[in-house]
Parts: structure tokens; sequence; C-alpha cells
């Protein structure tokens, strides 16, 4: 394998990462809540689809209709149940809320789906690759995964710039106080951007579901993926959390390339020289943006 598909398959493997984190940096830049159980609602997500897959006989694809929907309504109910009244004790509270709801979360899962691997078939969909010259190998799933985090984010920064709704997002995120003295419920304005940051992950765990296995204890690894991508584009910055997952996916086919144990460790490793070097990330923002 030539090394410039293997950086193009890093810079595939990126939007998934992206994708992932596209929530976490939301919730982050809005509320400056840290959801540690960001994997578990992914996998909930991918578990979803499979009894959608089950029940109603959905295509892998058509159960985002569904699924999307349904993980957006769990997170505004989420975020007005727990997470505002976590906020009002302190910012400690809303981090060990989502731990516990993510332990809770992942126990749920096991009981009603056993610890036994899943995944989703999306046949030719998951198959399909383009070839470029005799060296370049591009699969269609990946291609859209990239080309889906770029418009999923597209459209979050798009809302957030260009609709009354979102510069009430930006004016509480920046000062919810000031923003209450104009009329905003801070309430509900955070419960409307975990539905968004909700909604993003779960098109995340779907496409997670897709392109590979999953169990109900995989969430803390898919957590750790959208954390690294986040952090290396630097928190409350929609867009540098998708430069931050290209370098993660490219550190890790490069580091595969050079012994397949390496993978991960090379992801890792990258993560922790950004930390070291720039640890507000690339692109950090004061505010979402």
């Amino acid at each position: 394998m030539s090394f410039v598909n293997v950086v193009l398959q890093g810079v595939l493997l990126g939007g998934l990462y992206a994708l992932l984190g596209c929530g976490l940096s939301l919730m982050f830049g809005v509320m400056r809540i840290v959801n540690l159980a960001h994997g578990d609602v992914a996998v909930a997500a991918a578990f979803l689809a499979v009894l959608a897959i089950d029940q109603l006989g959905l295509s892998a694809v058509g159960t985002l209709v569904l699924v999307v929907p349904a993980i957006a309504a769990v997170g505004y109910a989420v975020q007005r149940g727990l997470l505002n009244r976590a906020l009002r004790i302190g910012p400690l509270a809303p981090l060990l809320v989502t731990l516990g709801a993510g332990v809770v979360l992942r126990n749920v899962l096991q009981q009603a789906f056993s610890a036994d691997s899943q995944g989703l078939q999306a046949g030719a969909l998951s198959t399909s690759t383009i070839h470029v010259g005799n060296d370049i190998t591009l699969p269609v799933f990946d291609l859209l995964t990239l080309a889906t985090a770029v418009v999923v984010i597209g459209a979050v920064a798009g809302f957030l710039q260009r609709t009354a709704l979102g510069r009430r997002v930006r004016a509480t995120a920046d000062d919810p106080q000031t923003a209450a003295l104009t009329g905003v419920d801070p309430r509900h304005i955070y419960a409307v951007a975990t539905a968004i940051a909700f909604a993003t992950v779960a098109l995340a765990g779907v496409f997670v579901g897709i392109r590979s296995s999953f169990t109900p204890s995989t969430g803390p690894q898919e957590l750790l993926f959208a954390f690294e991508a986040v952090i290396i584009g630097g928190l409350g910055s929609l867009w540098g959390t998708l430069a931050g997952g290209t370098v993660l996916g490219v550190a890790q086919t490069v580091g595969a390339h050079i012994d397949p144990s390496m993978q991960l460790l090379a992801g890792h490793l990258v993560f922790l020289l950004v930390l070291l070097l720039r640890p507000q990330g690339f692109f950090a923002k004061a505010a979402i943006a």
C-alpha cells in the first residue's frame, strides 16, 4: 500500500472521528459540559438501529430516520431533567452525572442485548470501493462518512451563525444571565443544544455500527476517539474538531502502516504530543463557533 493511500485512508477515518466529536464539542462550547456518556450514547444509537432492523425491517441507513430524532429527544429530556439541575450545583456535578449515566447505560444495553458483538449490515454500500490508479483505493462508505461529517459540522456551524435560535444559543453560551434578561430561557436553549449534540452522536453511532462491530462496552473507546479529536482541534471549535479527527485518523493509519500493533498507540501519542506542545488545541475558541 502506497504512503499516499495510507494518508488518504487516515483522512477518511478522521471523518468518522470528527462526526463522533461534533456533539462533544458543541456541549462543551455551549454549557462547558464534558459528556462522559457520549460514547455510550453512540453505542445506544447503534443498538437502537439493530432493534429497528429486527422489528421494522428497515435498512441500516434507513434506521437514521428513527434513531436520530429519538436520541435527540432523549438529549433534550436529559438536559432538562438532569443536567440543568446539575449545572446549578457546580461544574463537577454534570461530570459525575454523565459518568454515572454512562455506567447505567452500558449495563442496560448489556442486559437488553447481551455482551455479544453486533454489526449493522449496509450491503454494497459498506463494501464498494473506488480505485484511483493502481495504488489508491477509497471505500465508498468512508467517503460518505467524511462527506457527512463536513455537512453536519457545516450545518451546525451555520445554524449557530445564521439563525435566530442559533444566535440565542451563542448568546447563552457567552453569558446566560445576560441572555436571560433579554427573555431567553437558558434551560430551554441548553436542552436544544444537547438535543442537537445527541442527534449528531446518534448519526455517528449508526455509522460506527456499519463500519465495525460493537458491544455494550464499546462506549468508552468511542468517547476516547471523540475526546482526542476535540482536544487536538481545540475545545469549542467545530471545524477544529474536523481537523483534529483528521490528524488522529492519519496518525492511526500511518502507525498501522509501520506496525499493525501501533495503530491506536500512534493516535494516543499524537494526542499527548499536542497536549504537550499546544494544550489548547489547534483552533481553540472562547465559545462555540
